[in-house]
C-alpha cells in the first residue's frame, strides 16, 4: 500500500510510528559503529537528510529510548542480534546548530548558550541522583541558569563527565550542522571571533574529553583545520568525495525507481532524473535530493523545490562580487558547458573573496556543481557542471534577483535594447548602472573594477532573460580580438548585437562620446562581426554598440 509523504519530519520516531515514506538508511548505524573512528565529520549539501540521519542515531543509541526497538523493526539494523542488543543502552548528547543564523558574535554566542543550557535542563535529573557533589550541583545549576561566555567552552566536556558517572559508560556527542554560525559569520564580519570560541569548544568536547566514546557531526563544508580543527588530529573527515557512508545520505537511483513506482508515476523517470539526478558521492553516482523527490512523490509537480528551500545568500554575493574571470566561466556553466577546476575540499572561508578555487570549492560542497572526471591527487582535479536542471533555475532566478529592485528600468532596458532605441536605451540604462554599480562590487573594499563586475553581472542578466531568442556570448575571440558581448539571434526575425564596453579615460579622452567612439572602432578594426558573418548574418543586420562608463554615468551609441 502506498505510504504518505510526510514533508519536513526529522524526528525519526515520529515517522516510524505514523508509517510515513521512509528509505531505509540504518544501515549508516553499522557503518558508522564497526568503523571505530572516535570523531567523524560527514559534509553533505542541505536537505540530504542529515538531521534524520543523526536523529536516528541518538533513536538507536540513546538510553531514552531504551526498549524502543519496534522503531527499528523490518530495518537493515534489525536483522542482527548484536545490534538489537546494543539500542538504547548509551548515554547520548545531541545538539544541532542549524538554527544559528544571527548577525554578530554576540547574538550567535547567546544562541549557542542557550542550545547547551537546555542540554543541561534536559539532563536535570543528575541533580536529584548521588552523582554531584554539593559544588558540582552549583556548578550544574550555573550552567543550566546563568551560563556565561566562559563557562560556554567547556559545558560539553563537563555534562559528559556527568553522564558517564551516572550510566556507568562514555557519552556518544552528537553536533548537526555544525557549520551554519561559520558561514554567518564569514557573510556578517565576525569570523575571527567565532572561530576562536569554536576552536576553544571542539578543543574541550572531541579532543580532550576522557569521557566521549563518540562522537558523530555534519555540515556542508569541512572547515580548514587550520581554523577550527586544528587540534582534532583524530578527526576522520568524509566529504562527497569519500567512499564512505555514500549511499546513506541522499537516495540512489534504485531507491527513487522504487518510490516512483510505489507512488505510481514510474513513467516520469526520465524528467525525475532530468530535474533531480545529477549528485556523487564517492563511486556511487546518480544520487538524488531527498527532499525535491519527496516533495515530487507528494505533490506530483515538477519544480526547484530544494534550490528553492534557502535564501542561497552567501552564493549570491560571492557570485555577484566575484572577478570579471569567474562570472565570465559562470556563463560557461548556464551554457551547460564543464569547467576543468583543481578543487580544495577544505574551505578556507577568509579566502572565499580572493580565492577562486574557494569559491568553486563551496559551490561544490553546498551540491550546486557536480563533479565528473575526478582526479585525486592529494587535491581533488575534475570537470564541474551545474548538477542539474533545478540548480541551472535556481541560479537562473538568482541572476534576475540582482536586478530586481530595479526590475522596472532593467525590462525597459531590454525592450529598448531589442528595438534599437538608444535614447531609450541611455535613459534606463543610466538608472540601472546608478543603482546597481556598487552592488556588484560587493567584497569588504570597493575597487575600481566596478564597472566592470557591472558588466559581467549584467551579461547573466542578459543571459537569463534572452535565453529564448539569443545565444549570448562574451569575451570570446572573432576576427582579431576578443569582444565584450555578442547577442546571436536564435531566429531570422531578431538583429545580432555587439556590444563593446569601455571606462572613460582622462589622459586619451575628452568626453564620453569619445570613449563611445573608440569603443564602435575597435568592433570595427578588430572586425568582431566575422563569426555573424560566416554564420551567414548579413551586414545589415548585425548592431554595433559602444557602452561608455565615467563612474556610475553611462553613454550608448
Amino acid at each position: 500500500m502506498k505510504r504518505t509523504v510526510a514533508i519536513g519530519i526529522q524526528d525519526f520516531s515520529k515517522i516510524r510510528e505514523g508509517n510515513y515514506f521512509y528509505i531505509d538508511k540504518t544501515s549508516f548505524i553499522k557503518e558508522w559503529w564497526e568503523s571505530g573512528d572516535d570523531v567523524t565529520l560527514i559534509t553533505r549539501p542541505r536537505r540530504f537528510g542529515k538531521t534524520l540521519n543523526m536523529n536516528m542515531v541518538e533513536t538507536f543509541f540513546s538510553a531514552e529510548y531504551a526498549g524502543r526497538g519496534d522503531l527499528f523493526e523490518g530495518l537493515s539494523i534489525w536483522e542482527e542480534e548484536k545490534y538489537r542488543k546494543l539500542q538504547g543502552t548509551w548515554p547520548v548528547i545531541s545538539l544541532s546548530f542549524a538554527g544559528i543564523k544571527e548577525p554578530t558574535y554576540e547574538k550567535t554566542l547567546y544562541r549557542i548558550r542557550q542550545i547547551l543550557m537546555k542540554l543541561y535542563e534536559k539532563h536535570f535529573y543528575l541533580r536529584e541522583k548521588d552523582v554531584l557533589s554539593k559544588e558540582e550541583t552549583v556548578y550544574f545549576e550555573q550552567m543550566m541558569y546563568h551560563m556565561n561566555e566562559m563557562d560556554a567552552p567547556m559545558a560539553l566536556y563537563q555534562l559528559s563527565d556527568y553522564l558517564q558517572r551516572y550510566y556507568g559508560k562514555k557519552v556518544i556527542i552528537l553536533l548537526d550542522e555544525y557549520d551554519t554560525p561559520m558561514q554567518e559569520a564569514y557573510a556578517n564580519g565576525y569570523w575571527e571571533e567565532l572561530v576562536a570560541f569554536t576552536r576553544s569548544l571542539f578543543n574541550s568536547t572531541f579532543k580532550t574529553n576522557p569521557y566521549l566514546h563518540r562522537g558523530l557531526m555534519t555540515g556542508i563544508t569541512r572547515v580548514s583545520r587550520e581554523s577550527i580543527f586544528s587540534d582534532l588530529n583524530h578527526l576522520n573527515v568524509v566529504t562527497t568525495t569519500s567512499n564512505e557512508y555514500a549511499s546513506c545520505f541522499g537516495f540512489t537511483q534504485e531507491e527513487v525507481l522504487a518510490a516512483l513506482e510505489e507512488f505510481g508515476v514510474r513513467e516520469e523517470e526520465e524528467k525525475v532524473r532530468f530535474w533531480y539526478d545529477g549528485f556523487t558521492f564517492g563511486k556511487i553516482t546518480d544520487i538524488y535530493n531527498p527532499w525535491s523527490i519527496l516533495n515530487y512523490l507528494d505533490k506530483k509537480v515538477f519544480s526547484a523545490y530544494w534550490a528553492n528551500s534557502s535564501a542561497n545568500t552567501l552564493v549570491s554575493n560571492l557570485l555577484k562580487g566575484a572577478n570579471p574571470d569567474i562570472k565570465s566561466e559562470f556563463e560557461e556553466l548556464l551554457r551547460g558547458n564543464a569547467l576543468h577546476k583543481t578543487i580544495d575540499e577544505q574551505i578556507v572561508y577568509d579566502q572565499l573573496g580572493q580565492d577562486e578555487s574557494a569559491i568553486w570549492s563551496l559551490l561544490v560542497a553546498a551540491g550546486y556543481l557536480k563533479l565528473e572526471n575526478v582526479v585525486i591527487y592529494g587535491y581533488t582535479e575534475c570537470d564541474i557542471l551545474l548538477t542539474n536542471e533545478e540548480v541551472k533555475l535556481m541560479f537562473r532566478n538568482m541572476v534576475s534577483g540582482w536586478f530586481r529592485k530595479h526590475q522596472y528600468e532593467y525590462n525597459s532596458f531590454i525592450k529598448a535594447l531589442l528595438k534599437g532605441d538608444k535614447k531609450a536605451m541611455n535613459a534606463y540604462m543610466n538608472k540601472i548602472a546608478l543603482a546597481t554599480i556598487s552592488y556588484f562590487d560587493a567584497g569588504s573594499h570597493p575597487s575600481q573594477a566596478e564597472p566592470e563586475r557591472f558588466y559581467h553581472g549584467f551579461v547573466l542578466g542578459l543571459m537569463v532573460d534572452l535565453r529564448d531568442r539569443y545565444v549570448i556570448t562574451s569575451n570570446r575571440e572573432s576576427g582579431f580580438g576578443r569582444y565584450d558581448i555578442m547577442l546571436t539571434p536564435l531566429n531570422d526575425q531578431d538583429d545580432a548585437m555587439i556590444i563593446e564596453f569601455k571606462v572613460y579615460d582622462a589622459e586619451d579622452e575628452k568626453s564620453l562620446q569619445d570613449t563611445v567612439e573608440s569603443a564602435l572602432k575597435q568592433i570595427k578594426d578588430m572586425h568582431y562581426e566575422e563569426e555573424l558573418l560566416t554564420r551567414g548574418i548579413p551586414t545589415e543586420r548585425i548592431r554595433k554598440y559602444g557602452f561608455a562608463f565615467e563612474g556610475k554615468r553611462v553613454l550608448i551609441g
